[in-house]
């Protein structure tokens, strides 16, 4: 990294609520917040955003005309980008970037016009730029009227990761002195929910915990689905609102072995790792929060990953997964947003049911990683 690259503010909607003091206080509590909903007369393991954000959700869509035919993607992106640029003191019309992915993109729209379909052999008119990929990007920017460019993208998984490695590089080319980050994920659909049973990682079991994510010593998968949208704002150097710096960023992608598995010891990460802490003394770094998507091998092979980099003295190890279920494009977003929160705190956030780890007095330094279908890793070193 040329220089430190400040994070000015943070937004995000996910079953943890949306303001930090709520989200903090979720963190603190060891209750899932994981429950069941029907689909296709199966129930399922999901989470969801609250109620009360729900109807935001649908204020947003009844204020515009225009805003009535997106999907709940966007409504989301739209949501969380206003509060963060309200947060960093950025204004309506400013130069920055827009950077947000997702991993399915408008997936409810799609399903919802392709049945349409099914049954009349006709679409919509809207069908197509509503559910395009850059639908989420290119809404918000006509929502906060800005003056830089928009980019959309899906790489899975690590997708709001690989957005902050976008920005990183346009920032420090000096191509854009600010940049909006970030993923929106709603996934919550029966096709979404049929497609990863297919993959058979699915949690099936009730308990305490549906998602295990963390726990090395389970023996069947437990991935749960969750809905979320998190941005945070980028500025170069250093600045006085200043929430947390990013120092170093990683990326690598594993030799594909299988269309949906990392390596057994998850080689991308060792690789994305080493790069975000090239500058960094090993000992330095107190926390990590894990991609841990809750499946055997996901959890295991990073947590093997780690073992090689950091060999004996391990970092403080979190997930949030078993709380929120895996937000797919926006997860590594949340991430960084539980990274920042242990910073502010100076509090680590453990897993209830891993095995208990030797605390670190304070918390200066956490990694944040992510990785998605075929091994794509992404490493964020973050600073106080």
């Amino acid at each position: 990294m040329k220089q430190k690259i400040a994070i000015t503010a943070l937004a995000s909607i996910s079953p943890l609520g949306k303001t930090s003091e709520a989200i903090w206080q979720n963190y603190l509590s060891n209750k899932t917040l994981i429950s069941t909903k029907e689909f296709n007369g199966q129930s399922q393991f999901i989470a969801t955003i609250p109620i009360e954000i729900r109807t935001e959700l649908e204020t947003l869509r009844a204020s515009d005309t225009k805003y009535k035919a997106l999907d709940e993607t966007v409504l989301l992106a739209i949501l969380v980008s206003r509060e963060a640029i309200k947060n960093a003191g950025w204004k309506e019309g400013d130069d920055f970037g827009i950077n947000i992915g997702s991993s399915r993109g408008a997936t409810q729209l799609f399903e919802k016009y392709h049945q349409e379909f099914l049954e009349t052999g006709r679409t919509s008119t809207l069908t197509s730029p509503t559910t395009t990929l850059g639908n989420i990007s290119s809404w918000v920017a006509h929502d906060l009227k800005n003056n830089g460019p928009e980019i959309s993208h899906s790489i899975t998984c690590s997708t709001a990761l690989h957005a902050i490695l976008n920005a990183v590089a346009w920032l420090q080319s000096g191509m854009a002195t600010k940049f909006l980050v970030g993923g929106s994920e709603a996934p919550l659909t029966a096709f979404t929910l049929a497609q990863m049973q297919a993959l058979k990682i699915y949690a099936k079991e009730a308990s305490e915990f549906p998602c295990r994510a963390f726990d090395l010593n389970k023996t069947k998968n437990s991935m749960v689905l969750g809905e979320a949208a998190a941005v945070a704002c980028l500025e170069l150097g250093e600045h006085e609102n200043a929430l947390a710096y990013i120092e170093g960023i990683g990326y690598a992608t594993d030799d594909i072995e299988h269309n949906i598995s990392i390596s057994d010891e998850a080689n991308c990460f060792q690789k994305s790792m080493k790069m975000a802490l090239q500058n960094t003394n090993l000992e330095e770094v107190d926390a990590i929060v894990m991609h841990a998507p809750g499946t055997l091998k996901g959890d295991t092979s990073e947590y093997k990953a780690i073992q090689k980099v950091f060999g004996k003295t391990l970092p403080m190890l979190t997930t949030n997964k078993w709380k929120v279920g895996h937000t797919f494009g926006a997860s590594g977003m949340l991430n960084l947003e539980l990274a920042i929160l242990m910073l502010q705190h100076n509090q680590f956030v453990e897993v209830p049911f891993a095995e208990k780890q030797t605390s670190r007095k304070n918390i200066c330094k956490v990694l944040i990683n992510a990785v998605g279908f075929g091994g794509n890793a992404v490493s964020i070193l973050l600073s106080k």
